[in-house]
């Protein structure tokens, strides 16, 4: 891969991060304003704001209930849902045409064209994600058998790439797959895709530039507030009033 190759890979990732994450993040924090938003465990809401925060005023449930999503779940469910658009946006130069394939690649390590599918990290996969992973891979090596594509080799050319992770953080899932299949994730994948040993550190570094436009907490302050308020309203969600009183 050249350099002006290697470039605007990383331009389209910073555009990816920005409108398909960031901005969809930030939407997704605003609707959390309400109580509804969340499946409340009142049993354990109250210990947490205590634990966290030293109160259990409504702004200290509030954020007991917001932090968790916002820097969790929220982001990583966002990214792990935006896996195709990132193919589609940021590598549409590696774009499949084969059925079930995300990408298709020359390695640049062992110069083997690879015919990949495409995951977040290392623990996105369910046990139904595998089925489908080798069901693809097995209609695959049937079609390369029925055009007598003699040089492939399923096991070596098929492959699972995870966009982000060390190897020795895939779930047993992925070690599933990788008894059959290579896995390759994190630096190693950004390796085999562009020749760039440095790759992988770089793409890191144009989301971190990204997050720099996002310093501003005051969307989180005043969902924080605003959530607080529905707190105050709906006490009986949580019990609120009958955990508040005074201790003697």
């Amino acid at each position: 891969m050249d350099k002006k190759e290697r470039d605007r890979i990383l331009e389209k990732a910073r555009a990816f991060f920005k409108t398909s994450i960031a901005d969809s993040h930030a939407s997704n924090t605003q609707k959390l304003s309400k109580l509804k938003a969340f499946n409340v465990n009142p049993f354990t809401v109250h210990y947490l704001a205590s634990f966290a925060f030293g109160d259990e005023s409504p702004e200290s449930l509030a954020k007991a209930l917001i932090y968790p999503r916002v820097l969790g779940t929220s982001i990583a469910t966002t990214f792990g849902n935006n896996v195709q658009t990132f193919c589609h946006e940021v590598l549409e130069g590696f774009a499949s045409t084969t059925a079930g394939m995300d990408i298709e690649f020359v390695d640049a390590v062992d110069g083997r064209k690879k015919y990949c599918q495409l995951k977040a990290g290392p623990q996105t996969i369910n046990k139904d994600d595998v089925e489908t992973i080798e069901g693809h891979f097995v209609g695959l090596k049937n079609l390369a058998r029925t055009n007598h594509l003699t040089d492939f080799n399923p096991m070596t050319d098929c492959c699972v790439g995870i966009l982000y992770g060390d190897h020795s953080q895939i779930s047993a899932n992925y070690k599933k797959i990788e008894k059959d299949y290579p896995v390759y994730s994190g630096k190693e994948f950004w390796l085999r895709l562009t020749g760039d040993e440095t790759f992988y550190e770089d793409l890191i570094g144009v989301f971190s530039d990204c997050a720099k436009d996002y310093t501003d907490t005051k969307l989180l302050d005043v969902t924080i507030e605003e959530l607080a308020d529905d707190i105050t309203k709906h006490s009986e969600v949580l019990n609120y009033e009958l955990v508040s009183l005074p201790k003697e």
